[in-house]
């Protein structure tokens, strides 16, 4: 009863539009530092997948670091060698990362 009542005197000195301006101010700081970077890199990825020619070294979802050696645009599938004669296909929404760049960022941090 006691809360009902601290609400009802906080709405009448116009809480609840301190509330609505908090609100607002927490949902565009998380849309700063979450979803906006978040966007980013998805765009990024998409036009790396996008950009992908043959002999570009790459990481695949599963971790599979290869070579490309096909793109069929028509399926989204791209051939993949990741070993001297072992070719897998793997779905162009798979592949994450120039490998290259992975390596070289790997290199850097130690």
């Amino acid at each position: 009863m006691n809360t009902f009542m601290f609400l009802a005197a906080d709405d009448a000195n116009g809480g609840s539009g301190m509330f609505l301006i908090l609100m607002v101010a927490i949902f565009a700081i998380m849309w700063f530092f979450m979803i906006r970077p978040q966007q980013k890199k998805q765009k990024e990825m998409r036009n790396f997948q996008n950009s992908l020619q043959e002999g570009t070294k790459i990481v695949t979802g599963g971790g599979i670091y290869g070579e490309v050696k096909k793109i069929d645009l028509a399926t989204n599938i791209v051939s993949v060698e990741i070993a001297k004669g072992v070719i897998i296909r793997v779905d162009r929404g798979y592949v994450f990362a120039d490998a290259s760049s992975s390596a070289a960022a790997a290199g850097q941090s130690k």
